[in-house]
This record gives structure tokens, sequence and C-alpha cells, in this order.
């Protein structure tokens, strides 16, 4: 007599329908349990299944069961059915994708890779309010990356300490200051008495070069405490918020999307949290399937690494992250990504940014191109003639990639870079 059916969600014949929403997974099944048996345990326990079979069940269930239809080595395609998923609901995505089957005994190791998400699927979110194009045009950007940094340290500045080395940034030629994941609003430093000093000094800055200048100031907080912040921001005539969006959860940056589109401000993203589940590359979720669940909801950037500064992150997982925000339509690579048409839902900005300097600038143009916010923190405010003159080093790091020189050549008219390379060089900081 049967006891489980998890070999019933195994069809290696099975064709995906167009409106399947189709996974792909690393596996390593436990002791005593064979692969294909895995792969039914994780399609079973993401859909209609359980570990035993059961006594009753109306037979047009049967259309709504996941089918583990592809599988080498380690690595498995589950197909699901669009019925499985509630419209608009991404948090109810992760309870089935990223919920219990994380959790089985049967599987020693699991990670979610990607999700290939159908039209059916995409209809029901609103992506991105601004788009790239949009982004640009509200900063009057053209032609470059769009640039930002954190005063570091990146906490301890009362609020008008740190607004007075933002100041420097803008003046140094940067587009946006960035406040960093774990300043909120501190005894030392309290959010509103930052967006006050920040705006005074935002305006000055503005007056004095002409140029369009921002911040990434972070509201994140309960939804309520958000909200109020938000408001604050918009009322001093701020265009972004900051949200830690992994810590603040999928539910809550879906709701404060549409709030903050309300009212006129894209979401800078930081994924403060993310390694604790993306760094281990046998368990858990990818950082690319995080970007594009958060290019789902509505954020208008979020952070990809540099692979050349301090945090983990390879050159070709940095370009997948950039081209699964930026592109319309992406290409599937063997067990590394599925294939992915965005649709009508808009891009969204990949952030640069961990350990960069002046030097190491060119190296991140030619991973990402010009097409994303570049964010260089302790690399100008680290320069031997401080933080101004290290935004404009970096500047001018940036017009030498565009004019095709190399940093050496470009340095010697260009005395912010002079220093700047004198004392960091083209070092990678681990």
């Amino acid at each position: 007599m049967t006891i489980d059916w998890y070999k019933e969600f195994v069809d290696l014949k099975y064709e995906p329908a167009k409106d399947d929403l189709v996974c792909l997974f690393y596996f390593e099944p436990a002791a005593g349990v064979s692969g294909k048996e895995a792969a039914g345990r994780i399609a079973s326990e993401s859909s209609t299944g359980t570990w035993t079979t059961l006594f009753t069940m109306p037979p047009r269930m049967k259309a709504l069961e996941a089918t583990a239809f592809d599988i080498e080595g380690n690595v498995v395609k589950v197909a699901y059915p669009i019925e499985l998923w509630e419209e608009g609901n991404a948090v109810q995505l992760l309870s089935g994708i990223a919920g219990n089957i994380f959790g089985m005994k049967a599987v020693r190791n699991l990670r979610l890779i990607d999700a290939s998400l159908p039209p059916a699927y995409l209809k029901h979110f609103k992506g991105p309010h601004f788009g790239n194009e949009g982004i640009r045009k509200m900063m009057k950007v053209r032609g470059r990356p769009l640039t930002g940094a954190v005063p570091k340290p990146k906490i301890g500045f009362t609020a008008k300490e740190h607004a007075e080395v933002g100041y420097e940034t803008w003046m140094g030629g940067f587009d946006f200051v960035k406040d960093d994941e774990n300043l909120t609003s501190v005894s030392f430093n309290r959010f509103d008495d930052r967006v006050k000093f920040m705006t005074k000094l935002r305006d000055k800055a503005e007056k004095e070069t002409g140029d369009k200048k921002s911040a990434f100031l972070n509201i994140t907080a309960d939804i309520e405490t958000m909200k109020k912040r938000a408001d604050l921001l918009k009322e001093n005539g701020w265009n972004y918020a900051m949200i830690d969006v992994v810590v603040a959860g999928t539910a809550s940056v879906m709701t404060m999307r549409d709030y903050c589109s309300d009212l006129g401000l894209a979401i800078h993203a930081h994924r403060a949290m993310h390694a604790a589940f993306d760094r281990n590359r046998k368990h858990g979720l990818t950082m690319q399937f995080l970007a594009k669940l958060m290019r789902l909801i509505g954020v208008s950037q979020i952070h990809t690494g540099t692979a050349v500064g301090k945090l983990v992150g390879t050159k070709k997982e940095a370009m997948l992250l950039a081209d699964v925000l930026r592109e319309k339509k992406t290409n599937g690579i063997e067990h590394m990504a599925l294939d992915q048409d965005w649709g009508l839902l808009k891009s969204a900005f990949p952030a640069s940014s961990g350990g960069l300097h002046p030097g190491l600038v060119p190296e991140v143009l030619d991973i990402y191109g010009t097409e994303l916010v570049l964010l260089v923190s302790g690399g100008i405010h680290g320069h031997p003639k401080g933080t101004r003159a290290g935004a404009i080093a970096t500047m001018q790091a940036i017009e030498a990639w565009q004019e095709g020189i190399m940093l050496d050549e470009k340095a010697k008219n260009a005395q912010e870079l002079s220093e700047a390379l004198g004392k960091w060089g083209y070092y990678k900081p681990k």
C-alpha cells in the first residue's frame, strides 16, 4: 500500500503552460532520499501535497499540483499552476516557493535560484513608479551614472554634522547623499532634525551649483512611522525615501510603494540582511531573486554589489542583477537564471556600493555601463583633501572612463584624482 505520494509530483515529460510560474532550485537530498523523491517533495510541499495519501481529494485538485519537470543533477525546475497564487500578493508567493520547503528533513540543502513570472502573474503588480527614464528626468542627469555617498562613519554624526558632510558631497558634484542601513532616528541624530538640516543645505547646494540635489533618507520603521516620515520628506521637497527592504518585509514595501508613489517619492532599497539567506550558495535564496521580487513590487533601485569592492558577488552575478532590474526581457542562463519578460513593468536601477574609491570606478563602469547609481562613500571621505575633493576625484574618474583614457593619464590634469590615486591606487578592499 502506498503511504506517501511525492513521486506523483514529478513528470519529466511535462511541458509548462504559458501561465505556469516556474522556479529553478538547487537541492541536495538527505541521506536515503533519492533525487527524484526530493524533487517531488519540493513540488509537493510548495503546492497541494502533504506527507501521506489522503482519504478524499476532489479530482479537480490534480490540476493544482506543482510539477518537477526537469532534473539535472542537483538542479530542478518546478512548474506551478497560476491558480495557486493570489493576484498581486508577493507575500503569499514567498510563503509557497520560499516557505516550508526550506525546513524539510528530506533535503539537506535547498536554494531558490530564480523564478520566471508569467504575464498572467505580472499583470497584477505595478512595478516601479518612475522607471529609470523617469528618475533621470527627475534628476536632470543624462549620459553618466547617478552618483551618491553615505557620510562615513555610517552612524555617529549629529543631524547637523551629517548634513554638513552631505553638503560637501553635493558640492563635489554628486547627486545624492545617502543614509546607511542602521541610521534611522537615533538619540543623537533624529530623523526630523536630519531632514531639517539636510533640506537647508540641499537648497544651498542647488543654488550654488545650479544642479538638482537629493538624498536617500532612511524612513525604515513600522508602517505608520514610515508614512509619517514619508510625509515629512514630501513637505520638505524631497523626491526619494530609503527603506531597508529585507528587514522591513515584503508586505510593508508593497504598502509603502503605493504610499510613496502618491507623494511623488521614489524608493531607494537597501538590501541589509540579504546575505543572511543568500550568501550560502547551497541554501536559501539568491540575490537575483530578491532583486526580481523588489522590481516586481516597485522599488526604484536596489543595491547589487560591485564585484570589485568589499562585498561578496562576482562580475557575472553583478551583470545578471543589473539585467534583471534594467532590461525589459532577459534570457535564461543554464542553472543560473530563467527567462523573464517584464511586459509593461518599468525598470529599476542597480546601485553599486561597498568599498569603492576613484581608482575602482572604471572597473565598475565596465561591468554596469552608465545606467546605475554609483555609490562611493569611504572613497570620497577618505580623500587626502576631504569629502568635496573626493567627490570631484570620482567625477573625474567617470569622465576618464567616458573619454576612454586611463586614470593615470587623466590625473595629469586632474589634481583631485591624482591625490586619490596617490592614496588608494587601484586597491581592492577585502
